[in-house]
């Protein structure tokens, strides 16, 4: 990280609307510049729904713990709450010298943005694999969109398109502003935009070595939630890895459905485990399964560098074509390919086929 912002004394303000957003920034925080770390504020800006809201919670005590400041900003849940919120952050987001940002594509992100100053350094810690679209996106110089969801279209993305415009500047390095990428994921190079590594210090210093427990665990996907596969697919696909490799418990993700769980707990015959904090975490506090099962998702390159010093084996599950629904696009489907490619090739994981 450059360390301008730091040297003209302004403050550091870092924005987390996720658990796995501040986790991040809290390894950024431990591998930064001391001064940018020391003016150090977080504040959190909690979704609706409780997992979330109960992980960030534990998550805000750990940076207090860990010595930074952390303000709980109730962005959402009513006509007046966003403005309010705006308005609060008005002056702190113009005397910023550094922002730390955990989502480039949330809107409510990209209107902090676009309230930011000209000299403003950015950072953009990772979101789990959408740090990879980010910067793809951003390469070529393209509005930033999530990769499971078609070209914004209508009115309001067409009203917003002036304030996303602005924000995709605000995440282009120039002579005046540095913009880095602290991330643990294989990113496309971009013109300017320094990388940095996330090796995960923090967490592996936070937790020792967990407790093995022998069997397997595989860990839950959103993508249902998300209308990229059936749910009937998955549900018997799940069963069927849970057979073949001895599958006990089963993470959930924070925004898979509880009726869903009901079904896998029932046919797949798995113990379903709602994870009180990031899995980064949870599995280094352990016990953890000897092997982890995913799908393509965000912990196929994360969980390797935080169990690096464990005996934990991780493999990927693939996805078949016949789970998905049909307003998958090519786009959306390349993307979990190369989401479990770079795994294979970065990590040298397993890859597991998965039932038709």
């Amino acid at each position: 990280m450059t360390d301008r912002g730091a040297r003209a004394g302004a403050s550091t303000l870092a924005f987390a609307e996720s658990p796995v957003q501040l986790l991040n920034i809290l390894e950024w925080a431990h591998t930064s510049h001391p001064r940018a770390v020391r003016d150090l504020t977080v504040v959190i800006l909690p979704p609706h729904d409780p997992t979330s809201r109960g992980q960030l919670r534990r998550m805000a005590q750990l940076a207090r713990d860990a010595g930074h400041r952390v303000l709980w900003r109730e962005a959402r849940g009513s006509a007046v709450a966003p403005p309010r919120s705006l308005a609060a952050l008005t002056g702190p987001m113009r005397r910023a010298g550094l922002l730390v940002i955990g989502d480039p594509f949330s809107r409510y992100l990209q209107l902090l943005l676009s309230m930011a100053g000209g000299r403003c350094d950015v950072v953009v810690v990772d979101d789990g694999t959408a740090t990879m679209e980010f910067t793809a996106q951003l390469a070529r110089g393209e509005r930033l969109v999530r990769w499971h969801r078609p070209s914004a279209r209508g009115p309001r993305a067409w009203a917003f398109a002036p304030v996303a415009r602005r924000a995709v500047r605000h995440l282009t390095p120039t002579e005046r502003r540095s913009v880095e990428v602290f991330t643990a994921m294989p990113v496309e190079p971009v013109a300017g935009v320094t990388v940095t590594a996330n090796a995960f210090a923090w967490t592996r210093a936070r937790f020792p070595e967990p407790m093995l427990t022998g069997g397997a665990d595989l860990v839950g996907t959103s993508l249902v939630e998300t209308g990229v596969i059936q749910e009937d697919r998955y549900v018997a696909g799940v069963a069927g890895l849970a057979r073949a490799h001895g599958v006990t418990r089963y993470f959930a993700h924070r925004r898979e459905s509880n009726e869903k769980l009901r079904r896998l707990s029932a046919e797949a015959g798995v113990e379903i485990v709602r994870p009180d904090l990031p899995l980064e975490l949870v599995a280094r506090r352990g016990p953890i399964g000897s092997t982890i099962l995913s799908f393509p998702s965000t912990v196929v390159h994360t969980l390797p560098k935080v169990l690096a010093d464990t005996e934990v084996k991780v493999a990927v599950c693939d996805i078949s074509q016949t789970w998905f629904t049909d307003r998958v696009t090519e786009r959306a489907s390349g993307f979990l390919s190369t989401v479990t490619n770079t795994a294979l090739g970065t990590h040298g994981l397993t890859s597991l086929p998965t039932p038709q």
